[in-house]
């Protein structure tokens, strides 16, 4: 068998692409020895260099003080290493002092993998993380710090903090992030006294942290830095102890000059957050004070995901559910499409999956993706959103499509025209004391029915109202979904993925 010049140049660039994989690793590898070899020898008396880099990562290209802040801590301690870290090169460029270095972590075509990796300019066994303004005036504060966090003995707490003099406070924070729910919630956690100790930190602090914790992080100097770094060490059962003392100074407080510099950075800060949580799959903040920041979709935005394939939408195989910003929106729609239903003399019930969570949890199923309503068919030409549906769709004052679905005869309300989540509408009627419809699904639940369950209609709460559905909801789910459906949940298709009981 002959082989082509392109393959033997595409194994070339393959093996090489192999090597240099194998010596970066290899060099990371040796790197990280080296920092515990140096930790151990310092614990020993044998080394005398450095144990701290000092590391700032939080500036503005457009107005900043890391000039001031180097020239600081390097009068005070010439010795330590000082990093200035950016994503691009800052313009103006920094004028940094003698001692200092800048680092750029995007690549360059023309420089090799480990000039833009962090990792491989930190060589000492701690690093200190600072805000931008900040001085050190006291030269053995950085040893107090060292002395807290070793004496934690590597238990929970794996990184120390102490405040910045500023006009606000720092304040310890509990924080709980639940990925599967793509949320996470901070709240008040005691402060003030020496050692407090939390999971997040809100305000000016320097951080010292073990340089092998913070190059273990997946994305161990993401911006925002401390929302990042919180995030990834809340999820690994870390703790942060934060210090009443020694505090260090910030003389440069407002950090801008200007109040267009502030609307700059402000800005900046609320794109990068938004990039930080889409990218960590973070859709809802909870904060101390109760109010929310959503990072998902909207009115006016595409749903969270696309179309789904098996009855089994493209979040439940990352072990996710639905998105909140998803459930939100379902919510709004139902309660806006029952409002309208019951104005109009509609009678409708929830239907399967709906009833089920209507049932179970008094709200939407955690990882369903739409919402059923069943309807009378006689009761249609009622509805002026509903009658004129036989072509086209009807986008109301509220921005919410009405329009006949193309799978078969029955009805869809959307959130909007660019978010498609939505409450089908399935209109039945009575035959023989038997509900039917004219348009059947492949479910196994999609089933005729005795009109008794709706004679009467009764009240429930689902999703914030209250809603109607059938008068013995344990029968009707049982027929439809068979014997004990109500106390054992599972995902719509478990033969594509099932639901693990164990993590409800």
């Amino acid at each position: 068998m002959r082989i082509s010049f392109c393959q033997g140049l595409l194994t070339i660039a393959i093996i090489l692409n192999l090597l240099i994989l194998y010596y970066v690793s290899r060099a990371q590898q040796q790197m990280m020895e080296k920092r515990k070899e140096l930790g151990r020898g310092t614990r020993r008396g044998h080394s005398r260099g450095p144990r701290v880099t000092v590391l700032l990562r939080e500036f503005e290209h457009f107005e900043n003080y890391v000039g001031d802040v180097a020239n600081s801590f390097l009068h005070q301690r010439p010795e330590l290493p000082f990093l200035a870290v950016a994503d691009t090169s800052p313009y103006p460029p920094l004028v940094l002092p003698e001692g200092a270095r800048l680092l750029i972590l995007s690549p360059s075509p023309d420089q090799p993998p480990q000039a833009h990796r962090p990792e491989f300019h930190v060589q000492t066994e701690f690093v200190l993380l600072v805000p931008d303004g900040v001085e050190l005036e006291q030269p053995r504060a950085i040893e107090r710090l060292i002395r807290e966090l070793e004496g934690e003995g590597g238990g929970p707490v794996r990184l120390v903090a102490a405040p910045v003099l500023a006009r606000s406070a720092v304040q310890c924070l509990h924080l709980r992030v639940n990925l599967r729910e793509w949320t996470a919630i901070y709240s008040t956690a005691a402060s003030g006294s020496s050692g407090s100790v939390c999971t997040a930190l809100q305000g000016d602090a320097v951080v010292l942290i073990r340089t092998e914790d913070l190059f273990n992080l997946s994305v161990p100097l993401g911006r925002p830095l401390f929302s990042s770094l919180f995030i990834q060490t809340s999820l690994r059962g870390w703790k942060v102890k934060l210090l009443e003392g020694p505090c260090f100074s910030a003389n440069h407080r407002p950090l801008f000059s200007s109040a267009h510099n502030q609307w700059k950075a402000d800005t900046r800060l609320k794109e990068a957050t938004g990039k930080l949580m889409r990218s960590f799959g973070l859709k809802r903040l909870l904060l101390p004070d109760g109010k929310e920041q959503w990072y998902g979709c909207s009115k006016e935005t595409p749903r969270c995901f696309g179309t789904v394939q098996d009855d089994t939408p493209d979040y439940l195989y990352l072990d996710r559910w639905t998105p909140p910003c998803c459930l939100r929106a379902l919510r709004e729609t139902t309660k806006y499409v029952v409002n309208i239903l019951e104005r109009s003399g509609v009678r409708y019930w929830l239907e399967g999956g709906t009833l089920l969570g209507a049932v179970r949890h008094q709200d939407i199923i955690p990882w369903d993706y739409d919402v059923d309503l069943g309807i009378y068919l006689e009761d249609v030409p009622n509805c002026d959103h509903l009658k004129n549906l036989d072509s086209g769709s009807l986008v109301d004052a509220n921005g919410y499509v009405w329009e006949r679905a193309v799978e078969g005869d029955f009805y869809r309300v959307q959130y909007s025209e660019a978010n498609h989540l939505h409450v089908d509408l399935w209109p039945f009627y009575p035959r023989n004391g038997v509900m039917t419809k004219d348009t059947w699904t492949e479910h196994k639940q999609d089933v005729e029915f005795p009109e008794h369950f709706l004679q009467p209609l009764v009240p429930m709460p689902f999703a914030g109202i209250t809603a109607y559905g059938p008068n013995n909801h344990r029968a009707f789910l049982e027929l439809k979904f068979g014997e004990g459906a109500i106390e054992n949940p599972q995902y719509p298709n478990p033969a594509k993925k099932r639901l693990d009981r164990s993590k409800l």
